[in-house]
């Protein structure tokens, strides 16, 4: 379905309107554990103003009260399963910033969750597009191709060329150069054991700068690392797609990946995958926060990091306060480093429109977000810009490359290892 730019704000209350697009089949999205969830809404609005889209709209259907009663109408069969209604499902971009902050603790993600689920069963057959954006392999393909291609170089002009609201405009416009990695030493046992590194798909190709930073420094504190198999899909991306099943199939074959490294401890370094991989783990695995697994290890007093006088920005993605729930140890690890000046960015406006595909879903809207997150960034003139998810770093790092300004973004992990002096026995 085309993305639109969000409407005026208007400030009015959300009344649903059973409109006839004519492109949905008529049927009530038949979930009842989806009823029992949206019931435990009180409609008080103390999340409206942590929800990034109604912040931008100020329209109920784009708030988190607003979606929940759309959810249980179209559950419920009280109102249709119609293009308007489904777009404003759509437009979360299930950042949970509600779910934090909501006193009755309502389930917000599960709704949002299950309600995709619903809506896949009652859309038109969808698009070669939108079936690569919920594809990890196709996603991946595409990125190695256009590595070897080098399209990092000409395609955002290209993209550039092509309508601001377009989706394949916004996928060409973003795309970043993939980083070349230096080959894989085979893992080499040490004394204080295995740990295994997530990957992830689409990181695999576009985060491998992180990867070695993670590796240099688990190995540092004396670590063995192992590395999955291949480029497993934590599920996420067809999960918010509303494909359960797909989701359900690419965490399975994750989980026999890392199960076959042989660790019982998961580290990941990607905090958009964090979810997925908990909530999923295999009896006996520990899915872990790389850096609260480093802040809180013995051996970390023990690294010598050389001095950085310089000024950064830290992004601390929706993820990683909302999902992750660790953003302290980033602060740890990085007041390791002398001399470094840690500007973080302010809490609002929270999400920086990157959400998984979102920025090539609804451009419209994660452009504007974007932007609110990059004035935030560049007000406090810093030489570098620090987030944890490889989705945010590249959705800010497209945006700052067309506005023609210098801040690289990097992963906290990759300044850390930049810096690593060495380690004392």
């Amino acid at each position: 379905m085309p993305a639109e730019p969000l409407p005026a704000a208007s400030g009015r209350p959300f009344e649903p309107v059973p409109a006839d697009s004519g492109a949905f089949r008529h049927a009530p999205l038949a979930d009842p554990r989806l009823l029992d969830l949206a019931d435990q809404c009180v409609m008080c609005g103390l999340c409206l103003p942590h929800c990034p889209t109604y912040r931008i709209s100020l329209d109920e259907a784009e708030s988190p009260r607003g979606r929940i009663a759309l959810a249980r109408a179209l559950a419920s069969g009280r109102l249709q399963a119609e293009a308007t209604a489904l777009q404003h499902l759509d437009q979360c971009l299930a950042c949970l910033s509600c779910e934090k902050v909501c006193p009755s603790g309502v389930e917000y993600g599960e709704i949002i969750t299950r309600s995709r689920a619903a809506q896949a069963r009652v859309r038109p057959s969808r698009g070669v597009l939108d079936r690569t954006l919920s594809d990890p392999a196709r996603l991946v393909a595409l990125a190695r191709i256009g590595a070897w291609l080098r399209a990092d170089r000409w395609l955002p002009a290209l993209g550039r060329l092509l309508p601001a609201n377009s989706r394949l405009g916004a996928l060409a416009r973003e795309i970043p150069a993939a980083p070349r990695s230096a080959p894989a030493a085979p893992a080499k046992p040490h004394a204080r054991g295995a740990v295994a590194l997530f990957r992830g798909c689409v990181a695999s190709v576009y985060d491998r700068h992180t990867h070695d930073a993670a590796r240099t420094l688990l190995e540092a504190l004396g670590y063995e690392v192992r590395i999955p198999d291949g480029t497993p899909c934590c599920g996420t991306l067809a999960r918010h797609a509303g494909d359960a099943s797909a989701a359900d199939d690419q965490a399975a074959a994750t989980r026999d990946a890392l199960a076959a490294t042989g660790a019982s401890t998961v580290l990941v370094s990607a905090t958009g995958c964090f979810g997925e991989l908990r909530d999923r783990a295999a009896d006996g695995m520990s899915i872990v926060d790389i850096h609260a697994f480093l802040a809180s290890d013995a051996g970390l007093a023990r690294l010598r990091l050389r001095p950085l006088p310089a000024r950064v920005a830290l992004h601390l993605p929706c993820t990683q306060v909302n999902v992750v729930g660790e953003v302290a140890s980033i602060r740890t690890l990085l007041a390791r480093i002398p001399g470094l000046e840690i500007i973080e960015l302010p809490l609002q406006p929270r999400c920086c429109g990157a959400a998984g595909n979102y920025f090539a879903e609804h451009p419209a809207i994660a452009t504007r977000l974007r932007d609110e997150k990059l004035d935030q960034a560049l007000a406090a003139e810093p030489v570098l810009v620090l987030t944890t998810n490889i989705g945010c770093r590249i959705h800010l790092a497209a945006g700052l490359r067309e506005r023609g300004v210098s801040p690289r973004v990097m992963h906290p992990l990759a300044l850390l290892a930049q810096q690593l002096e060495n380690a004392e026995p």
